[in-house]
């Protein structure tokens, strides 16, 4: 032990010899403070190290004492009287020390083992100590070494940095000096001149040079102020734009919020059309998924087409004649001209008819028990009774029912007595030639399925083209262009959409080869045949009046939103015209109402007065308004008019 501390000693003062570099600064305190430290942790395990060390020998020291303090256990008293033999005696005498002291030696081993181990530990202990500072030592020293070449970096930067900015300094000196020195010269040269001019001009203001001072002064103090002001408003309005760009900036926003507004109107109209074209859309995609339907049923339902050449033998008048009847028809259209040709036979074989009774599902006019005789009139006879009937009901003042006006007027024509011949005759021929216009359309008006005023205001409308034509027609030679012909159709018809339009003109004799220049006898599309079929423009006017009535009762009926079935008020119904149609009027639309409840318009309650008492079935209002002249008054929101 005694070796170890100089060792450790000489260790360290030769490793701070060899890492302490030259030229930098410890601070001796830290480095004595340190120092102190570690001596006295080594004292104090050098000390413990020196008890455990003696701790034997004090116990080898004791035990001399212990033995004399024990007493001598058979051996013989002391004393004169007692003689024994020294050797055996002492012998036995160690024996017994001997054997006392064996387990105190026993413990001596014991402890001397501990002491050792303990010893031992304490050394590697301040081994691993002695090397964990030389390591906390070695990293101090290159912290101080780093931090010592940081400090003397950074104060040859300021040293640098100080000498640079005393340079600057001196030379912003020499600068001001310099600038001071120019603008004294300048201020100089500019007094020396102003004197030199006022000097050179004595006419002017050689007479007062106190006064040419002062004012030179007042007009400098002048300058001095408007530079101020200058100042001033150059730091208060720099950032104010003059009135004329403001204004034109104005101007320019303007009309571009105007652009906007109007782009804005476009885009809102743009969508509007892109939604009802998606509705369009989805309509036809129904339409088309519906008429496919109705393809697959068909072809799976229809029978073959029927040859209709075989049917020219058997109608009276040959090929010739069945060619021009069966002209334009469809299948439908030559099985009614088929069954009028037969019909038209056996009616002419009846030589009478059987009374019908006087039921009340009897029609008043042939109300009648008995036999009535046939009077077999020509097709061109009926229809020609039938336009004079149509003649008498147009002039008539005091209007009556149509099936009582019609007998009436058979009696006033033929006489009480073959009336109601004449009704059961005209009643066969009309019920069965419905392909003849004349006798379809007096049948309907005559069993109520139609209203008359649908017939007098087709007429009228008929009357009405022929005679804006002829007014065209301004050399009357009943030739028309066809530019003119659309214009008189357009002023007619003016909420008609364009393609009717086209419709009627090629129903006129217009093709898409034509001219504008092309002319047209227009008295020609007007004209009748014997059995009174008018020409196909006419045809196609009246088609077109009752697609356009059924296209106008179907948007009807999807405004209401109900079934056929469904019962609707009269509230509902005026809101659904009004809807679809915005350009009726009052009258008309009461009049529309009238019909559809079959209420008198004198009874019609006013709008929002008592009319969800008003109730009918929607089914039963759309066949009264189809009986009557419905039609559109006013272009549609999404479409303009022709």
């Amino acid at each position: 032990m005694a070796s170890s501390k100089p060792q450790g000693s000489s260790f360290a003062t030769s490793s701070r010899t060899h890492l302490r570099p030259s030229g930098v600064t410890i601070d001796d305190s830290f480095i004595t403070e340190t120092k102190n430290s570690q001596k006295n942790k080594l004292s104090q395990k050098r000390k413990t190290l020196k008890l455990a060390a003696a701790a034997p020998g004090h116990y080898q020291a004791m035990v001399p004492g212990a033995t004399r303090e024990l007493p001598t256990q058979g051996a013989p008293p002391a004393g004169p009287g007692h003689r024994f033999c020294p050797g055996a005696e002492a012998a036995a005498h160690q024996r017994e020390k001997i054997r006392a002291l064996e387990p105190l030696k026993a413990k001596l081993v014991t402890v001397n083992e501990d002491c050792n181990e303990r010893i031992l530990a304490m050394r590697a202990e301040e081994r691993y100590e002695i090397s964990m500072l030389k390591k906390e030592k070695m990293n101090l020293l290159k912290l101080i070494d780093k931090k010592n070449e940081e400090k003397i970096s950074l104060q040859t930067e300021v040293t640098k940095l100080r000498k640079k900015l005393a340079e600057e300094y001196l030379h912003y000196l020499t600068e001001r000096d310099a600038r001071k020195i120019l603008i004294a010269d300048l201020n100089e040269l500019r007094y020396q001149r102003e004197d030199m001019s006022l000097a050179q001009s004595p006419g002017i203001w050689g007479e007062d040079p106190v006064k040419l001072t002062l004012a030179l002064k007042m007009t400098r103090q002048d300058l001095t102020r408007t530079q101020m002001e200058l100042n001033t408003m150059k730091a208060n309005f720099g950032d104010v734009v003059p009135r004329r760009d403001f204004e034109m900036q104005e101007k320019t926003n303007r009309d571009l919020q105007e652009q906007l507004d109007s782009l804005r109107d476009d885009y809102e109209e743009v969508r509007k059309e892109h939604e009802i074209l998606l509705q369009l859309h989805m309509s036809t995609l129904k339409e088309r998924d519906q008429f496919y339907s109705e393809l697959q049923e068909i072809q799976r339902t229809s029978t073959p087409r029927p040859d209709w050449t075989k049917c020219e033998d058997v109608v009276s008048g040959g090929p010739d004649r069945w060619h021009m009847l069966a002209e334009g028809k469809n299948s439908d259209q030559l099985v009614d001209v088929l069954l009028e040709e037969i019909g038209e036979g056996l009616l002419r074989e009846k030589d009478f008819f059987p009374g019908l009774g006087y039921g009340e599902a009897i029609p008043p006019f042939l109300r009648f028990d008995g036999i009535v005789e046939n009077k077999k009139p020509t097709k061109k006879d009926v229809v020609n009774l039938l336009k004079d009937a149509w003649k008498e009901r147009l002039a008539e003042e005091q209007k009556e029912k149509f099936p009582d006006f019609f007998f009436n007027f058979l009696e006033r024509r033929f006489g009480p007595g073959d009336a109601m011949a004449w009704a059961y005759t005209i009643f066969e021929n009309i019920k069965l030639f419905r392909s003849n216009e004349v006798m379809s359309q007096f049948y309907a008006v005559l069993m109520g399925k139609r209203s008359e005023i649908v017939y007098i205001k087709h007429k009228e409308t008929v009357a009405q083209l022929l005679k804006e034509m002829t007014n065209v027609d301004s050399q009357n030679e009943g030739l028309l262009t066809m530019e003119q012909l659309s214009t008189v159709l357009k002023s007619i018809f003016p909420f008609k959409k364009e393609e009717k339009i086209q419709e009627l003109m090629e129903a006129g004799g217009w093709h898409p080869n034509s001219s504008n220049a092309d002319f047209l006898n227009y008295r020609s599309l007007f004209m009748e045949d014997e059995e009174g079929q008018s020409m196909h423009f006419v045809q196609k006017l009246w088609e077109q009046y009752m697609d356009e009535k059924d296209e106008y009762l179907q948007e009807l009926k999807q405004e209401l939103g109900l079934e056929l079935r469904d019962e609707v008020t009269l509230c509902k119904v005026r809101e659904a015209l009004m809807n679809i149609d915005p350009g009726l009027d009052k009258q008309t639309l009461n009049s529309y109402l009238s019909q559809a409840f079959q209420l008198p318009v004198t009874e019609l309650p006013e709008e929002g007065e008592k009319e969800e008492g008003i109730v009918t079935r929607l089914q039963a209002a759309l066949e009264q308004l189809q009986m009557a002249d419905i039609r559109r008054m006013g272009a549609r929101e999404h479409e303009p008019a022709s």
